[in-house]
């Protein structure tokens, strides 16, 4: 796991200055305590930062390879690395290192850019070709490792795991794009096809691009993609089995390494899936971590100890307390982009302490977009089905008003919490899951946007993207569709950013085997009575992990943490809720209606109403306005 930047002059050949390179990756050490290096030739320079896993002494980067024609710089892991190197050296390689970053340079130099379906991994790498004089740049098929990438003025290309590594290059434009903040104040983050700043772009998961220096800038190519289209046939039971072997090769292929190994222990049935795993195939005591709360209604440790008790792992805990309003700066210098996910905060909690006794974990991200887990995947799911049977005239002019008439009762019951069911069951399914997925829906934002952002956007709405991809998604229902877009949007631009960031922000290697594309592809096809039955989700994992886990670990509520941001926000945050309309880096931007933005402050803070989701992301957009020092 590393940092990687670089710089490439297309239409051109200009000097690429090392020095400017070497401060591209510097300000991502965090991402590479162990190493660094650069390499430049006429048009092109290519920096890394190294967190030293695999090959641990002989592998540095940029590396070149042994017929001195091609250079890499690399960041991730190849989990099959062995097996092609060995398909390789019998179709005449040679090899001096013992790591997975020369035969990636030997993949390209054999097979192209159709090296890529070789690969099994994370991953995000740079290849320069000196006799082709081209750049391959290419991401993993999920996203986990990241890419950005900025058009300068000088007709140059520069590159970088972070946007921080971009921002340290003195030609890059600061200026905001107005429809990247409508994208944050709908999701809470800056989705993987958007960047905060108006030329940076995100390379897309799954996509590589072919830069040459006597050519304009080729855009991304898909080498792949995940498809819904198709059903497994055969018994449950045989689904079961295949499911199991899949999970199994997945964890083993990622518990390779030459630095202390462990994982992350929720107690959930996704980290306790992977620890079970790994229990099978270890013959020492696997290591695991857990985090929990002083609020014992979201401290799920008790769970996390049972599963470590049970397959005897070296368990290690700590309970922290749940306000940890003091880290938010802590947060915002970690992600660049603002990012409004609370969850980051145990996340980097639980990541430091796994970086006191391992260099490795693996996670249990994936499952739930992969198979069904999420609750909003499972309603989806059933208000599909009533969408079928209710006419549309029904659901427009019946189920609609009813909803936008029905209170919002927090408070009550679950089932008199009917607002948000009749408002989506009058939409389209794609616009009602938009909504699900969204945090601040498209009338709540547009009630505080200033005149001159509303123009700026005209008829974009954040929620468009989302909903054409799943309208467009290669899928057979829309539960199918649902889960598409989460693997394609939800996952890369919050889950994966989340993990990626606070991580390596520790120098942590995080490994998301339940990502592993095979496993992934399997459960595409699976029919959705094994991904969904009645109110449960991961219908078939649960099933298959039956005879690992008690079923007070796979058939519990999700229990997630959960901040009390409201409570912040009315106290500890008070004087920073109240600047947003006042003197904050947000409210000189113009962006939104000062008067507006203060009644709703001023209304959470005496506590008339509960405006804290709304609010918490505007202080987190405005931490990242002021950390990255962008004008708008």
């Amino acid at each position: 796991m590393c940092g990687i930047a670089g710089i490439f002059h297309c239409g051109t050949i200009k000097p690429v200055d090392p020095s400017r390179v070497e401060r591209m990756c510097d300000v991502m050490a965090h991402r590479g305590p162990d190493g660094s290096g650069v390499w430049t030739a006429p048009g092109v320079g290519l920096g890394h930062r190294r967190l030293s896993i695999i090959d641990l002494a002989g592998s540095p980067q940029p590396m070149t390879s042994a017929d001195d024609r091609a250079v890499i710089t690399f960041n991730g892991e190849i989990y099959n690395y062995r097996e092609l190197r060995r398909e390789l050296e019998g179709l005449g390689a040679q090899f001096c290192t013992d790591g997975d970053t020369e035969v990636i340079l030997a993949a390209w130099q054999r097979w192209g850019t159709d090296c890529l379906s070789s690969l099994h991994g994370m991953f995000a790498f740079a290849i320069y070709d000196k006799a082709e004089r081209t750049l391959f740049l290419a991401r993993d098929r999920f996203g986990v490792k990241p890419l950005f990438t900025a058009m300068l003025s000088d007709g140059s290309m520069a590159f970088a795991s972070e946007l921080k590594g971009l921002l340290a290059h003195p030609m890059l434009r600061r200026e905001v794009d107005p429809r990247a903040v409508e994208d944050f104040m709908a999701w809470g983050y800056v989705p993987d096809y958007r960047s905060m700043l108006k030329g940076v772009e995100k390379l897309p998961a799954g996509h590589f691009r072919l830069l040459q220096h006597d050519a304009a800038p080729a855009r991304p190519q898909q080498y792949w993609d995940i498809s819904f289209a198709r059903r497994h046939k055969g018994k449950a039971k045989d689904l079961e089995a295949e499911l199991l072997h899949h999970l199994h090769q997945a964890v083993e292929s990622r518990m390779d390494s030459d630095v202390p190994l462990g994982a992350f222990l929720s107690g959930g049935v996704d980290s306790s899936s992977v620890v079970a795993m790994m229990a099978q195939a270890s013959r020492d005591p696997v290591r695991t971590c857990s985090i929990g709360f002083d609020v014992e209604a979201v401290d799920e440790t008790s769970y996390a100890r049972q599963v470590a008790e049970l397959f005897g792992t070296d368990h290690a805990s700590r309970i922290v307390s749940a306000d940890q309003f003091d880290a938010l700066d802590a947060i915002a210098d970690m992600f660049d982009e603002p990012f409004a996910d609370a969850s980051a905060l145990p996340t980097w909690r639980v990541c430091q302490l796994a970086r006191e006794s391992v260099t490795v974990a693996l996670s249990g991200d994936g499952a739930d977009e992969a198979i069904a887990g999420y609750r909003r995947q499972v309603f989806h799911h059933h208000e599909e089905r009533l969408r079928s049977l209710l006419p549309a005239s029904v659901r427009d002019k019946v189920l609609g008003p009813l909803g936008r008439t029905w209170p919002k009762m927090d408070w009550a019951p679950r089932p008199l919490r009917a607002k948000a069911t009749l408002m989506s069951l009058s939409m389209s399914g794609a616009e009602g899951y938009a909504r699900a997925v969204g945090s601040v829906s498209p009338e709540q934002r547009f009630t505080i946007y200033g005149a001159d952002m509303a123009r700026e956007l005209g008829e974009y709405r954040a929620e468009l993207p989302f909903m054409e991809m799943m309208a467009n998604a290669p899928a057979r229902s829309g539960l199918d569709a649902a889960q598409y877009a989460d693997l394609k949007f939800w996952l890369p631009g919050d889950i994966l950013t989340k993990v990626d960031r606070t991580s390596m922000a520790v120098s942590l290697e995080a490994r998301e085997p339940l990502l592993d594309h095979r496993l992934v592809e399997f459960a595409a096809g699976l029919p959705e009575g094994l991904r969904v039955r009645g109110k449960q989700g991961k219908y078939l994992l649960k099933k298959a992990m039956e005879r690992h886990l008690p079923d007070d670990i796979l058939y519990r509520p999700k229990q997630g943490f959960v901040t009390p941001i409201a409570e912040w926000l009315r106290g500890p945050l008070q004087a920073q809720t109240r600047a947003i309309a006042t003197s904050s880096a947000l409210a000189r931007t113009g962006w939104f209606e000062k008067a507006q933005l203060s009644r709703m402050a001023e209304a959470h803070i005496s506590g008339r109403s509960n405006n804290s989701r709304l609010l918490w992301q505007l202080v987190m957009l405005d931490k990242s306005l002021s950390r990255l020092g962008i004008a708008a």
